[in-house]
């Protein structure tokens, strides 16, 4: 059968099912085709937090989203051109998201009276009237997977397993994606089980065939590949991205690197990718529990190596008294939280930016803290060498916040060469640094630098360099342990001036401000930057003006913060959280910053920044 070939500039597709329909799998495996072809692109899985949610129910769905172009992508897509549903379930909870006009595939053999009523319908949707908005396939995918694999010595369960990889061929026959970077994926995962090898290859390569030769699909499309500098690219995760920046971070303060760490979702994928890395000169260290993950990161750091943690907001709240700790000892230590729902256990496996605070105040005293947040999931890799280049210049604790959206979400990385790092060798303490009363040489663990305010880093064995550490306050300069009311006075403040004065190595905020006349200014965090660029585009698209700058020091903020929040008439800052941002930039500066929160466990759609945007622009700036 002939088919014509249609050029799109994007799609976002999203595969939804049960969990364990392979949705994640199948997502990924299309995700890393379209990165083969060159194409742009940001994704968003999303899953519940049971390992195995009840099959064929709402709360049982995952899915993963996919957007790629022919240009410049900032998010994973507002509303699915595609939806493959797997199940009753899986459309019903994705339906909603669908623009009228959308393309539904469904595997039809799983809408089963049995199976239609766990999902709440009445009736069959794909047999009444109500999906007539939609372009709907029905196929009958399970059992065209199982009669292609009748030749093989699998049970039926076995085989219906594979109807992931034929709904991956039929999708990437549509969009002209090649097969040989999954087929490679498959011979490695079952190099050891060649009869669910060969399976699984089967299906993927009938899925494939049955997109050629069926008169259901009369079209395939095509996106060209976007146009990026020259180099070689990679798709990454922000967790992957934040595990390399670790390790190419040590490499660069020619330091080991020790994570001391407890699973725990969504950051268990950093000490399982750091476990593997052994011959980088990485040591994991799996504790019993959150306190004695950081404790052994801290040790590290006393030890002089560099020292790190990974955790989320719960694990964040148990490691609070040893990161005070940190902040006493004043010790390079690097803190993961990547963020989710909260509170306690909340919503694991969703995103949220509701740590801001509990990041810079939950310590008991006054312990600041330098921290700082990547805006994509590339950026994960260049955040992690600014925290490191702060904990190792200053002597500090850094809280790094990533979240669920950067963790798990995905786009192309330019490979950077090693030689480009900033070199962040740094320097121990090797001899006493004082003299006593009578002018013989003393090491003085308290004696700062006078442009940082750090304390030297002695590696315990030096020699000479002897000093006490623990939780009670210290005597400035000497190290003593000291009650004195002035001396604590002054110490509380040279720990702030500390952290205050990391402001002067930091850039100054830039406003995208493409014509210089906007008097509303988008400001944003974290994980919001795609949405709030993707925003910011739409509305001047229409002829609107609006700036747009984003924040990735958040203690302390740029120098220049306060000039360019007084220079807007007003400021709109998006946060997935209850504002909390905004309440700080409010006490800081005194601006009245507008707040656009949500707590829903999804990103914001550009869409949707963008007519919050409009609203604020029609009191503003009426033109």
């Amino acid at each position: 059968m002939s088919t014509s070939i249609h050029t799109l500039d994007k799609v976002v597709i999203r595969f939804a099912g049960d969990s364990g329909d392979g949705m994640q799998l199948t997502g990924d495996r299309f995700t890393s085709e379209t990165a083969l072809l060159g194409n742009d692109l940001s994704t968003l899985p999303n899953f519940p937090a049971e390992i195995r949610a009840p099959q064929g129910t709402l709360p049982g769905v995952s899915s993963f989203q996919l957007h790629f172009a022919d240009h410049d992508v900032l998010t994973p897509g507002d509303a699915p051109d595609v939806l493959v549903a797997m199940n009753p379930a899986a459309l019903r909870a994705n339906l909603g998201d669908l623009p009228r006009g959308a393309t539904i595939i469904v595997n039809g053999d799983e809408f089963s009276k049995r199976n239609l009523a766990k999902a709440g319908y009445a009736a069959n949707p794909i047999e009444d009237d109500s999906l007539e908005s939609w372009h709907v396939h029905s196929l009958p995918l399970t059992s065209i997977t199982v009669e292609a694999l009748t030749s093989f010595d699998l049970t039926r369960k076995d085989k219906e397993r594979a109807k992931n990889m034929f709904a991956l061929g039929l999708l990437l026959w549509m969009y002209t994606r090649p097969l040989v970077g999954t087929e490679s994926f498959l011979k490695t995962k079952f190099s050891d089980q060649p009869e669910i090898l060969a399976a699984n290859l089967k299906a993927l390569h009938a899925g494939h065939a049955y997109g050629e030769t069926t008169e259901a699909f009369s079209v395939q499309y095509s996106v060209a590949p976007a146009p990026m500098p020259e180099g070689t690219y990679r798709n990454i995760t922000g967790n992957l991205a934040m595990a390399y920046g670790m390790v190419a971070a040590a490499h660069r303060a020619h330091l080991p690197l020790v994570l001391g760490s407890y699973p725990i979702t969504p950051a268990s994928d950093l000490l399982h990718t750091l476990s593997r890395m052994k011959r980088f000169g990485v040591t994991t260290i799996q504790a019993e529990d959150e306190i004695a993950a950081i404790g052994s990161a801290l040790g590290a750091a006393f030890g002089g190596a560099l020292g790190a943690t990974t955790t989320s907001g719960p694990g964040l709240a148990l490691k609070s008294e040893t990161i005070g700790l940190g902040v006493s000892l004043e010790l390079p230590l690097l803190i993961i939280d990547v963020q989710r729902g909260g509170p306690s256990t909340g919503l694991p496996t969703k995103t949220e930016q509701a740590d801001l605070l509990q990041a810079m105040f939950g310590r008991n005293g006054e312990s600041p803290v330098a921290v700082v947040a990547p805006s994509t999931p590339s950026d994960c890799f260049a955040i992690a060498l600014e925290a490191v280049r702060i904990a190792t210049t200053y002597r500090t604790p850094v809280i790094v916040l990533s979240d669920g959206y950067l963790a798990n979400g995905s786009e192309p990385w330019r490979l950077p060469a090693v030689d480009d790092l900033p070199d962040l060798s740094v320097e121990y303490a090797t001899e006493p640094n004082d003299q006593d009363e009578q002018g013989n040489p003393v090491f003085h663990p308290y004696k700062r630098d006078l442009d940082t305010l750090a304390r030297p880093w002695a590696v315990p064995g030096t020699a000479g360099l002897e000093h006490r550490v623990g939780g009670l306050e210290k005597a400035d300069v000497t190290g003593n342990i000291s009650y004195d009311p002035a001396n604590h006075d002054r110490m509380v403040r040279l720990r702030a001036d500390k952290i205050a004065g990391i402001a002067q190595s930091i850039p100054d905020l830039t406003v995208d401000d493409p014509s210089g006349e906007a008097r509303l200014l988008l400001l944003g965090w974290g994980s919001t930057y795609g949405p709030c660029a993707a925003a910011a585009r739409l509305v001047r698209a229409t002829g609107a003006r609006v700036a747009h700058a984003h924040l990735r020091h958040l203690n302390p903020f740029p120098r220049n913060l306060g000039e360019v929040l007084r220079s807007y008439d007003r400021v709109m800052l998006p946060e997935m959280n209850l504002g909390q941002l905004a309440m700080l930039l409010r006490s800081r500066y005194l601006v009245d910053v507008q707040s656009h929160t949500a707590v829903r466990g999804t990103p914001f759609t550009g869409a949707e920044l963008a007519g919050a945007i409009t609203e604020h622009l029609k009191e503003v700036d009426p033109q």
